[in-house]
């Protein structure tokens, strides 16, 4: 009996064709998020050959010794921003390109107008291109901030081949771009603003300050999470990354390095916004304490590390009967868990009654506290308002609190100190060595110092659980 024979297809296997840009994950099709970090708007399509396919080619420029490669073309300009030159490491390197993101409003068009007025007031060729206003919107503000210059030159442009051919023409030392999600190229898929579009527009811009030896500076926008907007890949293609953070009700304002490949990744600057513009904080310290006539119950001062530099931040807490089945717990400037486990702690540890009292902890003058350095001086705050008992003005207490009630150390803590002796403190409360079981007074840095090992020893030498009256378990 003959049978037909049935021919059997090989089967072809597919190529990816598509790639995530954040994660590197390939597909086949393009979709609209990433199957694998289930990113929005990160495939792009792969047109770049295979590594089989791509040929030796001969180099325009022979390689040279790392030894004879001049080091002073790489010399640091500063800016004449003493605040953001101690970000970028003393200055800004020829040829670096520097990303600066932050929430709108928080002040990053008037800093780097700031910044390119300075650097052309000492005869350094300056070009700003904005893209989000018109030269005549730019202008005003700068008659309003005093940043005019002679030679600072205005363009208002959304092309990336006509931003590139005002370099050209006007050849900058420093170019100031505002920002990177409006300037857009024919060459590239997709609108201003998008994965594609942005990371075009960026390497064209590193490769320019490269070969030029030009130093730029790029604006970006963050996202509702506070990430920078736009793919990842776009943090590798600059040299440094800067964070403008601030809290639009309040004037100020912290500048803080993520990235920096010139310099240190954690140093931060501090500005304080005003009517005539942005200024430096050289010494924030009195930006986030307050002063009080007479001493006040829930109120405690403590030294929190904002890169390499120490500052003075004050928290003030109201602890009072709630008439609510579950009272509330408010908090401004603190971290919420931190602050949380601080209350576990003293109704547990110390034995301080909060679980039916509403408790409110807020910062002064709109800082942001995240230091777990902090966690003594809210619960000391805390107490004290718990059990209305005053604290001395002239006191600072250090110390993260531990979930057994004890005081862990913290880095840095001689330069904390050293800072609060500075200011005029006189007492300190600091964690002791786990070691030492007995209570320790010594004179370091002009400052009375109180070494404790737990969280309840720090209320009883601050005399907030042994008040004069009733026992802290029963006021």
């Amino acid at each position: 009996m003959g049978g037909r024979t049935v021919p059997v297809m090989a089967k072809t296997q597919t190529r990816p064709s598509h790639r995530c840009t954040e994660c590197g994950w390939t597909t086949v099709r393009w979709v609209g998020r990433c199957g694998e970090c289930q990113a929005w708007g990160s495939v792009v399509e792969v047109g770049a050959p295979r590594l089989a396919e791509v040929k030796a080619a001969t180099p325009t420029r022979r390689a040279t010794r790392i030894k004879d490669v001049d080091a002073d073309a790489a010399a640091r300009v500063r800016t004449g921003v003493g605040e953001l030159d101690r970000v970028l490491g003393d200055g800004l390197v020829p040829g670096a390109v520097v990303l600066l993101a932050g929430e709108p409003g928080v002040g990053k068009s008037t800093l780097l107008l700031e910044v390119a007025a300075q650097w052309a007031k000492v005869g350094r060729t300056t070009l700003y291109v904005t893209g989000e206003e018109s030269a005549a919107q730019v202008r005003l503000r700068a008659g309003r901030t005093d940043a005019l210059a002679d030679d600072l030159f205005l363009a208002a442009e959304t092309d990336l081949g006509t931003v590139l051919g005002h370099v050209e023409e006007v050849r900058p030392s420093l170019l100031v771009v505002d920002s990177v999600q409006t300037i857009g190229t024919a060459e590239a898929d997709g609108s201003p603003g998008g994965v594609t579009q942005i990371r075009e527009v960026t390497a064209a811009l590193v490769r320019v300050a490269k070969q030029r030896g030009m130093a730029v500076i790029i604006i970006g926008h963050v996202t509702k999470d506070g990430s920078i907007a736009g793919p990842r890949l776009l943090e590798h293609l600059v040299d440094v990354v800067l964070a403008f953070e601030g809290d639009r009700h309040s004037g100020f304002r912290l500048i803080r390095a993520t990235k920096n490949r010139f310099g240190p990744a954690d140093e931060v600057g501090c500005f304080e916004m005003g009517e005539d513009g942005i200024v430096e904080v050289s010494d924030p310290s009195g930006l986030f304490t307050s002063r009080h006539e007479e001493p006040v119950p829930g109120t405690c001062v403590t030294v929190t590390m904002e890169g390499r530099r120490p500052l003075l931040a004050e928290l003030q807490a109201l602890a009072g009967k709630s008439p609510l089945q579950v009272p509330r717990r408010t908090m401004h400037g603190v971290d919420s868990g931190r602050l949380a486990m601080v209350l576990a702690v003293l109704e547990r540890r110390a034995r301080v009654r909060l679980h039916d009292s509403d408790v409110y902890v807020s910062t002064v003058g709109g800082a942001r506290v995240v230091d777990p350095s902090a966690d003594l001086a809210a619960a000391v705050a805390v107490a004290s308002s718990a059990l209305d008992v005053r604290l001395t003005q002239r006191c600072v207490a250090i110390g993260e609190v531990g979930l057994a009630g004890e005081l862990r150390r913290v880095p840095g803590l001689e330069r904390r100190l050293a800072e609060a002796a500075r200011l005029g403190f006189t007492e300190a409360v600091i964690p002791s060595d786990a070691r030492q079981s007995e209570q320790i007074s010594m004179s370091r840095h002009g400052l009375l110092i109180h070494a404790v090992p737990t969280v309840a020893d720090a209320l009883d030498r601050l005399g907030i659980r042994r008040a004069p009256g009733r026992p802290a378990a029963d006021r």
